[in-house]
């Protein structure tokens, strides 16, 4: 395969950006909404489940009006719109994230966060057909996964340095959270520039002056294509239970290890080891796509989490969260990556 274009290059950079949220999301974030709620005198299994509840809530959020956003985007020159406002409600959400002294205040603020980030990834991922063909899409999608991995290594470190060693800094524990925040933000803000000056949408409906009605029956028409297609419907209803499983793991990993009572400083550590392992995995299913079956690969990666989620049931110490945080890096990656590029290439652009 020859080397990345241009477009795909600034693609894989929003991936890079992004990612540096995502870290804080599956490590930082979750122990210090911990910290706010265990303050508040709120058991360990209670704010657990808490944080469970708020994870669940952005996916309904983002269930209810990603369809209708993404019939808009589908408009000409709609899409970079409705990404960019996303990206800037994610950001702005993630740089407050250090204000709340509450621990309901911050799940409030978290989920504006989170919502952001995870709509801007419909529009973001929907702009793979505009960004290469689907001889590359395997390759770009994976690069942007293994890049966004350990590109976002630079900022945690960063953000781990500052949370770790507040007290030598001559800061407080708050205020060192909001500095991790705002150097996230940042990270994912700049990163995400590129793709906005160079994104031009090339596969696009027609747009009339009834917007919200053109939506709505832009939803009717995909919904009725996809069920006149076997192979769209199945692949969609198996997606909506194994990304869930993915994601879930991926959220709660680090809520779940401390509530089991697992030392802090060594989730982090272990969760950093993920993502330098997932790295090399994900180029590796990217270039393994070209030889098998995407939709196999697949497979292989959903049995693999399945023993990981039930090996997650027994975990009650620190070497088993290093194994498991290896394991997952290995097929974090390349479910995600092939089932994008999977997608893309299934569906008319």
């Amino acid at each position: 395969m020859n080397k990345l274009t241009r477009k795909e290059v600034h693609w894989v950079l929003y991936d890079v950006g992004n990612s540096a949220f995502v870290m804080l999301l599956s490590t930082i974030i979750p122990i210090y909404f911990n910290h706010l709620a265990a303050s508040a005198g709120i058991a360990p299994h209670d704010y657990l489940a808490y944080w469970g509840y708020a994870a669940s809530l952005v996916t309904l959020l983002v269930v209810l009006t990603g369809p209708l956003l993404g019939a808009l985007s589908d408009m000409r020159n709609m899409k970079k719109r409705i990404f960019t406002m996303s990206v800037l409600m994610g950001i702005i959400a993630c740089v407050c994230l250090g204000l709340p002294t509450t621990w309901i205040g911050f799940l409030l603020v978290f989920i504006i966060a989170k919502a952001g980030y995870s709509l801007s990834l419909i529009f973001y991922d929907s702009m793979l057909a505009d960004i290469t063909d689907n001889e590359r899409m395997d390759r770009v999608s994976s690069a942007g996964y293994a890049w966004g991995y350990i590109g976002s290594c630079v900022p945690f470190v960063i953000c781990l340095g500052v949370v770790l060693f507040y007290e030598p800094i001559g800061i407080s524990f708050r205020l060192a959270m909001g500095i991790a925040f705002v150097i996230a933000a940042l990270w994912w803000l700049v990163l995400s520039l590129p793709l906005h000056k160079s994104y031009k949408q090339l596969h696009y409906v027609e747009t009339d002056k009834q917007l919200l009605l053109s939506s709505f029956r832009n939803i009717g028409r995909t919904l009725k294509d996809m069920a006149g297609n076997k192979y769209i419907f199945l692949f969609v209803i198996g997606f909506f239970f194994y990304i869930d499983g993915v994601y879930t793991i991926i959220d709660m990993a680090a809520a779940y290890g401390e509530a089991v009572g697992l030392d802090t400083t060594g989730l982090l550590l272990a969760l950093l080891v993920t993502q330098i392992v997932a790295f090399p995995f994900a180029l590796l299913f990217g270039k393994l796509a070209h030889k098998y079956k995407a939709e196999n690969l697949i497979t292989v990666c959903i049995i693999a989490y399945f023993f990981i989620a039930v090996f997650a049931i027994f975990l009650d110490s620190q070497w088993k969260f290093w194994l498991l945080a290896v394991c997952v890096g290995m097929f974090q990656g390349g479910i995600q990556a092939l089932s994008r590029s999977y997608f893309t290439k299934i569906i008319p652009a």
